[in-house]
């Protein structure tokens, strides 16, 4: 794809065809809260590195044991480091790229916004409190995907993204609520204490499926993969965003974090180990493939989600070991690799790696952030990409499961990453020099920094492992297996079967990279001979819905009132019948010499009524018949000592049938438009709606009442309410909001038919003048 001189992030002119107005002070001002909050994290670093904990809770919904609780441990204080920190490097970065855009603001909002919402689940102790932020950030990133709102692409993508996320999301809110029952807690910190009787519990399967769920789905595990990719369709400063350190770490982060309470099962480790292999080649592969810089990066997102996920299934201290170095390892080149694609497309124009060539000499600075970043996702030496390269190696030998099957992936998966590498980010600097939409140049200060600290980084702490070992991977580690562990990180492991294997991995990634054209090429004829993809068939998943819901409206909803009716009562009466069978919750052992002669008088005279309103042609007999329905209702609540709600029914009744009746006059007669087939199949529809209703109020009289809500409202009316009329009080005082909303309901109501009225009075054809 090939991008236009016109930048697809930014906009050229504002509105009015005045010039761009620079990202100036708020471009600065959009750097201080991640640089300030990562200033407050380190702060931290030395307590949680002793081993220490830190938690603080506020009360939110006490009844539901729902509290705004947080927690810092070693796992939750890593990904806050990288979320703030990159996030300022982000910022700083935007301040240039997006500079002159229309919407700057917008998009800086949007970005603190995910931040913050990111910061918030991964400190989350409150499995509401992770759910509340979890969706937070899904609402993010659909914003930030779609930003660029006017291109169909955008809007499909952030859709895409929204839909399938947020269907994880609700499975996910289903496994955390199922597990909070199980648990007896709503609290991490108490939950994560419980792995035993948790995997014991009767509920553990359906949890853990609904958990993964949510999690694959959020992370882009095989079959789910598809979304992230397509989130390419946002700016540039997202997708280093993104990928690096925020939404899709968020399912990896929900793994590690269910660690302790979960793990350790056949399901678990299968599950895991399956789904992360398959993803982990399979996005190689299709990395391989593409000519996009920015969607080939994208694919390689994949290929670590799948890793991590494939290390987290492992129980061995030395596989969690090297899913967070690898994640740390991840977040430092991912984020680089994606500014320097930025960049590369800013000053020159295109992202095309046939396109791209020979650029090192204009753009000494990027060229050095790009090598030294593709290095470290390579995994060579002395980077701390080698380290975690050599770590995952361990530690897939240690996965008693299955080592041959993890290490075979991790091999194949990291060789076609070392091809990658050199075609995202050597290719393009090094060669013949290419001609480009644009004259390329060096990129301002501001764009270049985070790419080269990042780089950087990336190389320190490949020489001097130990400053994160001992900080950062060993209290996650400990976080996420639940019990102390020591984690050395060393360049030099001596000679060793990790060594091999890292050795193949090169010679196998050198390989791929130098047929790469021809293997893109096989690649691309594969890939238009399946019968779909998993982008395909989502648009074959959504087409469907859309046909099912044409096909539904035409059967229900033809503009027939009486099918409206008809569908929504008889679905009504089934499932509430269902519901009596599954739970056996039918009880009529009610006493029938307890209603005295009136009672039942009354009950005729209603019944009377009712069928009246049925059987009559005449709008204003079945409005009056309706009102004799009302005046029996009254006449029970007098009866059950209820004369102020009898008062009001009675008013009701009286101004419905006057107001009513007025109107009627002047409408024609009912017509029976139905014939003898239908009225009959609406009797039986009647019969059996009020049968389920009559079958539902004396199963609940026939049992022992629950007088818990009543002696409440007894006991806190005067004291608390200032009123000794139970039923206005509880109108007006404790269930306000419903009352305001019933208000609320009716007065859009009649401004609705006010607005109908006027229109229809407007429309009507108007007499010729005479002359």
């Amino acid at each position: 794809m090939n991008s236009p001189n016109l930048h697809p992030d930014r906009r050229e002119s504002a509105p009015g065809g005045k010039p761009p107005a620079s990202s100036g002070v708020l471009g600065w001002l959009s750097v201080l809260p991640p640089a300030a909050l990562t200033i407050a994290f380190l702060f931290y670093l030395p307590a949680i590195s002793a081993g220490e904990v830190l938690r603080v809770a506020y009360d939110w919904v006490p009844s539901l044991d729902i509290r705004l609780s947080f927690l810092l441990d070693g796992l939750s204080l890593t990904f806050a480091l990288l979320i703030s920190g990159i996030g300022a490097f982000i910022a700083l970065y935007s301040s240039v790229y997006l500079a002159g855009h229309t919407h700057f603001g917008r998009f800086v909002f949007y970005l603190l916004f995910f931040m913050v919402a990111m910061l918030g689940l991964v400190l989350a102790d409150n499995l509401i409190t992770l759910f509340v932020f979890w969706e937070l950030t899904t609402v993010a990133s659909y914003l930030l995907i779609g930003f660029d709102h006017a291109g169909a692409k955008a809007r499909r993508s952030a859709l895409q993204a929204l839909l399938l996320t947020g269907a994880g999301g609700l499975a996910l809110l289903a496994g955390l609520i199922l597990l909070g029952f199980a648990a007896g807690s709503f609290e991490l910190s108490e939950i994560l204490t419980q792995g035993d009787a948790i995997r014991a519990h009767t509920l553990y399967l359906p949890i853990l499926i609904l958990i993964l769920l949510g999690a694959f789905t959020k992370s882009a595990q095989v079959p789910f993969h598809f979304w992230l990719p397509n989130a390419m369709a946002a700016p540039t400063p997202v997708s280093a965003y993104l990928h690096s350190a925020t939404m899709v770490k968020a399912g990896i982060y929900l793994l590690a974090r269910m660690h302790p309470a979960l793990s350790g099962t056949e399901v678990w480790i299968w599950t895991l180990t399956i789904f992360g292999a398959v993803t982990a080649v399979t996005a190689s592969v299709i990395a391989l493939r593409q000519t996009d810089l920015k969607l080939s990066l994208a694919y390689t997102t994949v290929m670590a989600l799948g890793t991590l996920t494939m290390f987290l299934g492992a129980e061995a201290t030395v596989a969690v070991a090297a899913a967070l170095t690898f994640l740390v390892v991840h977040s430092f080149y991912k984020a680089s690799l994606f500014m320097v694609i930025g960049i590369i497309d800013y000053r020159t124009g295109t992202r095309e790696a046939e396109k791209l060539g020979g650029l090192a000499k204009a753009m000494p600075i990027t060229a050095a952030a790009a090598a030294a970043a593709a290095l470290s996702m390579a995994g060579f030496p002395p980077f701390l990409g080698f380290i975690g390269k050599e770590l995952k190696y361990e530690g897939a030998l240690a996965i008693a499961s299955e080592p041959l099957f993890v290490a075979s992936a991790a091999v194949l998966a990291n060789a076609l990453m070392v091809a990658v590498a050199g075609i995202v980010a050597l290719r393009p600097f090094y060669g013949r020099r290419l001609e480009t939409p644009k004259a390329p140049r060096e990129a301002p200060l501001r764009m270049w920094i985070g790419p080269v600290t990042l780089a950087a980084l990336g190389l320190t702490f490949g020489l001097m492992p130990g400053l994160i070992a001992d900080s950062l991977v060993q209290p996650a580690v400990t976080a996420i297996l639940g019990r102390p562990e020591e984690v050395k990180l060393a360049l030099w492991h001596g000679i060793n079967v990790p060594l091999m294997l890292s050795l193949l991995t090169f010679a196998l990634g050198v390989t791929f990279y130098f047929f790469h054209l021809r293997l893109r090429g096989m690649l691309s004829w594969v890939e238009a001979r399946l019968p779909t993809t998993g982008d395909r068939s989502w648009d074959a998943i959504l087409d469907g819905l859309k046909s099912l819901a044409a096909v539904q409206t035409r059967l229900l909803q033809g503009g027939v009132l009486r099918r409206y009716l008809f569908v929504t009562f008889a679905s009504m009466a089934l499932v509430l019948a269902a519901t009596f069978v599954v739970t056996d919750a039918l009880r009529l052992s009610f006493d029938w010499s307890q209603p005295l002669l009136k009672h039942w008088a009354v009950v005729v005279l209603i019944g009377a009524g009712a069928l009246m309103t049925a059987v009559v042609t005449s709008r204003l007999a079945a409005i009056c018949a309706l009102g004799v329905v009302g005046v029996g209702v009254a006449m029970l609540f007098v009866m059950f000592g209820a004369p102020d709600v009898a008062i009001t029914q009675l008013l009701v009744e009286t101004l419905v049938v006057v107001l009513v009746a007025v109107v009627m006059l002047r409408l024609p007669s009912l017509q029976q438009e139905a014939g003898p087939r239908f009225r009959r199949l609406d009797a039986v529809l009647a019969l059996g709606v009020g049968g389920v209703v009559s079958a539902i109020l004396l199963s609940v009289v026939s049992g022992p009442m629950d007088r818990r809500i009543t002696g409440y409202f007894e006991d806190t009316s005067v004291p608390e309410a200032f009123g000794r009329n139970i039923v206005n009080v509880i109108l007006v005082d404790f269930r306000a909001l419903d009352t305001f909303g019933e208000v609320a309901v009716v007065v859009v109501a009649a401004l609705g038919a006010y607005a109908l009225i006027r229109g229809t009075k407007r429309s009507r054809p108007q007499p010729e003048e005479r002359s």
